[in-house]
Formats: C-alpha cells, sequence, structure tokens
C-alpha cells in the first residue's frame, strides 16, 4: 500500500490504525471490554508505565503494552490514529467523554494560576464558562476578544502578560463569525511566552477546515457532533503534531479518568470513513437554504459564509475554509417572540440544541446555548433576541425550505 502520506484523507481513514491479524481477522475493529492488561514482561510493564507516566517518550513505530482502560485501551488507541488521516498535519490525538472534557483537560495541562489565556467572543457556552466561572476563580485570566477582530487579537496578544494559551472557535458560535488562524499563529509567535494555539475546529472540521495545517498547535473538537453524525454518542477529541504537549495533556486524562469508553470509540470510528460525505451533503443543504432565505421579510440578516458582506470575513472564509459548512444562523425580524414562533412551527426541523447530526436541528441560542452569559455579553457578541440557529442534516434541501418558509409565513 502507498504510504499514507500520499493518501486523501477519504482513504487513509479506512486504511490505517487497525490490524486485522489482532483481531481474529475481522475486517472492522471489534469492542474490547476489559479494565485491566495482562503484560507480556515485567520489563515491558515499568517501560509502559515510564511512558504512560510521561517520563520517557515512545519510540517510533514502538508497540507499548497495555495497562489499564483509564489510561488506554485497544479501541481508544486504533480510534487516535485512525482519526489522524482526517486532520492534516497532525501527529498525535487523544479521545474524551465530552467536547469539554477535551476542552477542559487540554486547558488544565498547560494553565497554572498567575497565567493568562484569551479566547474569542462569542464562543461555545460551555467554554466561556468554563473559563470565567472556573479558571478565573483559580487565579487564572481569561482575556475575551471579539473573534474576527484582527486588530483587537493582536493588541490583546501583544498586551496581556503570562499569556499561555490562546481559544479560537472558527466559525464562532452561534454568528458564524470567522477567525484568521495564520494571523493569531503569527502573533502568538512574536509574542515571548509563545502561547499555545488552540482552536475549536468542531463547526468546520475536518472536512472543510484544518487547524493544524493552519499552523494551530491544538485542533479541538466535539466528537458528538459532526464526527459521531448521529446525535446518539457523546466524545470529544484532541489533535496536535507536538508530542510534548500531548503527553501533558495524556497525564492529566490518565489522572481525570476522562477518556472515551470502547463502545462509544468503537461507535465513532465506524463513523469516521462518512465524515466527508455527510458534510458535503450538509453543507450544500445550508447553502442552497441559506441563500433562498436570504431576503425573506421575517428575516433581518443570515448569517452564513457565502453571504458575508465584510471584505475581512470574506478573505479569511475563501482563504482557510474549503465549503461554507452545515450551520447557518439568522436573525428574526420580532425578536425572542417571533423566533419562538418560528420554532414552534417548523415540523421536519426538530427544536433541540447540538448540531451536526444527519438530522436538521433548530434553536435558540439565547434562551439555550448562552442562557448562563450576561444579557452585556449577549448584546456585545452579537447574539440577539431573534438569533435563530440551524445545523442542517442531510434531508432533502427543498423539503428543508418549504418547512422554513412555511413555519416563517406563520410567524405572527
Amino acid at each position: 500500500m502507498s504510504h499514507p502520506s500520499t493518501l486523501h484523507p477519504e482513504t487513509d481513514v479506512l486504511t490505517r490504525g487497525f490490524d486485522p491479524s489482532l483481531s481474529v481477522g475481522s475486517a472492522r475493529p471489534a469492542v474490547f471490554r476489559s479494565s485491566t492488561y495482562v503484560f507480556s514482561s515485567p520489563e515491558a510493564a515499568e517501560r509502559a508505565f515510564d511512558i504512560m507516566g510521561g517520563r520517557a517518550q515512545r519510540g517510533e513505530g514502538e508497540n507499548v503494552d497495555l495497562v489499564y482502560s483509564r489510561f488506554n485501551h485497544p479501541n481508544a488507541q486504533i480510534l487516535e490514529d485512525q482519526i489522524l488521516a482526517l486532520e492534516p498535519g497532525a501527529t498525535g490525538a487523544l479521545v474524551f467523554n465530552s467536547g469539554m472534557a477535551a476542552i477542559m483537560t487540554a486547558l488544565l495541562a498547560v494553565l497554572q494560576p498567575g497565567d493568562s489565556l484569551i479566547y474569542t467572543v462569542p464562543i461555545y457556552g460551555g467554554t466561556q464558562t468554563l473559563v470565567q466561572g472556573f479558571l478565573q476563580p483559580f487565579g487564572i485570566k481569561g482575556v475575551a476578544v471579539p473573534g474576527g477582530n484582527a486588530h483587537a487579537l493582536d493588541d490583546a496578544i501583544r498586551s496581556t502578560p503570562n499569556l499561555k494559551v490562546i481559544i479560537v472557535e472558527t466559525p464562532a458560535n452561534p454568528t458564524i463569525v470567522m477567525t484568521d488562524v495564520r494571523g493569531v499563529c503569527a502573533a502568538a509567535k512574536r509574542h515571548p511566552e509563545k502561547p499555545i494555539v488552540m482552536v475549536d475546529n468542531t463547526f468546520l472540521g475536518p472536512a472543510f477546515q484544518n487547524a493544524i495545517a493552519l499552523g494551530a498547535d491544538l485542533a479541538m473538537y466535539s466528537a458528538t457532533k459532526y464526527l459521531g453524525g448521529f446525535s446518539d454518542i457523546i466524545g470529544g477529541v484532541v489533535l496536535t503534531k507536538d508530542a510534548a504537549l500531548l503527553n501533558k495533556i495524556r497525564s492529566k486524562r490518565s489522572l481525570f479518568g476522562n477518556i472515551l469508553q470502547p463502545d462509544e470509540c468503537w461507535i465513532l470510528n465506524t463513523r469516521l470513513p462518512t465524515v466527508h460525505l455527510r458534510m458535503n451533503r450538509q453543507s450544500k443543504n445550508a447553502q442552497r437554504v441559506a441563500e433562498r432565505l436570504a431576503g425573506h421579510p421575517r428575516i433581518a440578516k443570515v448569517y452564513y459564509p457565502t453571504l458575508f458582506d465584510d471584505a475581512e470575513q470574506i478573505r479569511i472564509y475563501r482563504e482557510q475554509c474549503h465549503h461554507p459548512g452545515g450551520l447557518v444562523s439568522f436573525a428574526m425580524r420580532g425578536g425572542k417572540a417571533a423566533a419562538f414562533d418560528f420554532l414552534r412551527h417548523i415540523q421536519l426541523a426538530r427544536n433541540a440544541v447540538s448540531l451536526g447530526g444527519v438530522e436538521t436541528l433548530a434553536c435558540h441560542p439565547r434562551s439555550t446555548t448562552h442562557s448562563a452569559w450576561s444579557a452585556k455579553d449577549l448584546d456585545e457578541a452579537g447574539i440577539g433576541e431573534g438569533l435563530v440557529r440551524i445545523s442542517f442534516g442531510i434531508e432533502d434541501w427543498e423539503d428543508l425550505l418549504a418547512d422554513f418558509v412555511r413555519a416563517l409565513d406563520l410567524v405572527a
């Protein structure tokens, strides 16, 4: 077989990371349910613990005995190896039992009291709550900067002392504002602390945006979303090309015990080969419907990459992304009452939070996913009373368009 580096991701993900001879010839991985593993020798046990504890580095091509399923297990190893095919530039991955577990563990692996971090806003509500409600009381300063504002980001990166981490979510949740990852990485390199750039790549990755290839140190995913794709599992992933950074995060994962369980790893592994297929269909659906809803009398503005009117946002999208993706937000005329009325009348789409599944979901972020924010923070982030977020599935786009137009026409 050709070396994996010569293969396209859609091929590579099906041909790497799994040895059928280790699973009685099974063409696809089995589920390995075990809490502990038998060592091949006392020396192998010692070596496994040294590597697990970060006291030694795994050699290239070295096979290391498994220890205990809180630290690692066969299904996690298979998944972590195969998912690398989808994130060009990454050389290591770790899986977690939720997206928030991945974000929290990555941050706690590198931050200490007295450190600072910068994060773009708007951002996933759970991430902002983690920073403001958990990290800041422990003495870690969080600096919020509007996503997409290059000058504000440059100023914040240059002027923030003890800066250790920059978290970028692009596109932003739920306003679809894009941040220039290359620009942020360049500014981080100029800072004397050389802060780690972490990108929440859930919305467009891995099919349409590749954070590691853009220069980020860490790509983070809620695997619950597009990677899982069927709204039936919870999971998280981090990927990096920095072995030392990966070891720090792995050590904290072993301590916290928040590794993804074997069954969920097995399910997620079966979904990876169809990520590009699903995301391409979802993106086509979203683009067709978004462009037809633009100008509807009940809608004040549609937020979607192909409808950007800001020159800098257009530039970032064209240079950073392969396709516009399956998420659309729009601001209803009439505020919260109109948004609620729209959600009440949809029939094919479902009024639910989350995103990335094969079914279309719609929600009102201000009263759900971002409801923990203050009114001031919501207003400044552009998350208005009338904002509705839609995650497109793989249904027929014309059926979805008809459902939305009918619901819009019924808004009081």
